[in-house]
């Protein structure tokens, strides 16, 4: 995943920077939401690293990042050049995970380490592909199924880390058309009209090589913006993408976040809603700004009951005599988009101010092997910013998404009671039964001789002793942070 572009990564990594600190020092944490144990074949830290090495933008660069509303500042130069100043913590390589547990967390100047978002998420790939080649089970099929070189490359490597033999399948050309005909589909649920549809697929792709051949298959039926801006370049796309879930978390709430975004930048803004109460907080927020000082925006609708957030944003947004463009993303297919079509023709929303955002449905989907970021929910979180713990609620108790604030790291338990593991902090106290397994390779060992490592043995502890809990700073932080009337975990 080494690579040397500024431009590799989201465009909302650029425009949240511009309304955001770049230099400030921030933590996010990689993770899973769900999917068991998982093993780590590689070493996290040194993956990370790489990818920052030398790490300068090139005048092209600056020149088309400007030239689209994602110009760099100074601020955001100097961020990028501090990759030595980045503190890295991880399990180390061969360890098992849990899903939630933060395998990997990365502190350091706010633009840089967001960032590497898209490119770690990727890792989810390779630690899948490592768990089911180690885990002594039928392989399913698919499973050693290649997009491209690049991904053929990555299951070799995984074999050679985990000493399995391997047989791959290269199925270039059924990919290509297994996204074109999902793209055609998609133009053909909006009514032949592709400009309605963008593309953010990145951060479900496997590699850089086999999202290019997805947008290359898009761009044949028509699609020509995607969030990928080093893709957007090469392939004479547009790239586009203006706020993601951090952006509210650093700015504490959604109103000044959604400001900042309206103040501190030239382009259009889309108000996502969702961070921590999409009716009760974000959709109420959204109107204000809107109603501050007339300008051109959209409001972007996540996690939740989307259909029912739509109908209310509709109706409110009518009452004052608004209207923004309406942005549907998060595990959309050609169905919901009909529906959201039908949905639109009914409340009178003009086809032009309605457009939908596609990633793992396009790129993901047609793939043949079943690891797919979806499988295991892959998320790259802000936890801290200047000090100050930070979570996304996204309505949690209907989606599952709330996250975990402060600097997480993972305690092993070692023998005796209790979870198989605990999620504390930098710094806590670990009780004298668990071992730190984040950046602690000697903990390893103490695991080998308990052999908790086994997976064999650990699908057969019963469920209600492989959970995860939370250790006491940790569950102080989340007291601390979560909305009255909203339950802990």
């Amino acid at each position: 995943m080494t690579t040397s572009s500024v431009l590799a990564t989201d465009a909302y990594k650029f425009s949240m920077a511009q309304a955001g600190f770049p230099l400030r020092r921030e933590t996010f944490y990689l993770s899973f939401r769900f999917g068991g144990f998982q093993y780590v074949p590689f070493d996290l830290a040194t993956t990370v690293r790489a990818a920052v090495d030398r790490l300068r933008p090139t005048p092209e660069d600056l020149a088309f990042a400007r030239e689209h509303g994602y110009g760099m500042s100074d601020a955001m130069e100097a961020a990028l050049a501090q990759g030595d100043a980045l503190q890295v913590q991880a399990v180390p390589a061969g360890s098992w995970v849990y899903e939630r547990e933060p395998m990997l967390t990365v502190t350091g100047p706010s633009f840089l380490v967001s960032w590497l978002e898209p490119m770690l998420l990727w890792l989810n790939y390779p630690i899948q592909l490592a768990t089911a080649l180690k885990s002594g089970q039928a392989r399913p099929p698919g499973l050693l199924h290649a997009t491209c070189a690049e991904h053929a490359s990555i299951i070799e490597s995984v074999a050679e880390a985990v000493h399995a033999k391997v047989e791959i399948t290269r199925e270039d050309e059924a990919y290509h058309e297994g996204v074109r005909k999902r793209a055609r589909s998609l133009v053909e649920a909006v009514q032949g009209d592709a400009a309605r549809i963008f593309e953010v697929g990145m951060r479900s792709a496997v590699c850089m090589e086999q999202h290019r051949a997805a947008l290359v298959a898009c761009q044949a039926e028509g699609i020509t913006l995607t969030s990928n801006v080093q893709l957007a370049r090469e392939l004479g796309m547009t790239p586009v993408g203006t706020m993601g879930h951090e952006h509210v978390q650093r700015w504490g709430a959604d109103l000044p976040a959604f400001r900042a975004m309206r103040d501190m930048r030239v382009t259009a803004p889309s108000y996502l809603l969702d961070t921590f109460d999409t009716m009760g907080a974000g959709i109420k927020a959204a109107v204000q700004v809107m109603r501050e000082r007339e300008h051109a925006c959209a409001i972007r609708y996540d996690s939740g009951n989307k259909f029912i957030q739509y109908l209310h944003a509709s109706e409110l947004l009518r009452e004052h005599k608004l209207q923004p463009a309406h942005v549907l993303e998060d595990s959309l297919d050609d169905e919901a988009t009909r529906h959201f079509e039908r949905l639109r023709e009914f409340t009178g929303w003009p086809a032009e101010r309605q457009v939908y955002g596609f990633g793992g449905f396009l790129v993901a989907k047609p793939m043949g092997t079943p690891l797919t970021r979806d499988a295991v929910s892959a998320v790259y979180k802000l936890s801290e910013t200047a000090g100050e713990p930070r979570m996304k609620f996204g309505n949690a108790a209907a989606s599952g998404k709330r996250s975990v604030p402060g600097r997480p790291v993972v305690w092993r338990r070692r023998r005796g009671d209790g979870p198989i593991g605990i999620i504390g902090q930098a710094g806590e106290s670990v009780p004298d039964n668990y071992v730190d397994l984040s950046c602690n390779p000697e903990a390893m060992e103490h695991l080998r001789i308990c052999n908790v490592l086994d997976l064999q043995r650990a699908m057969t502890i019963p469920p209600q002793e492989r959970w995860v809990d939370l250790s006491p700073a940790t569950k102080a932080l989340v007291q601390r942070l979560t909305p009255a009337g909203e339950l802990v975990e």
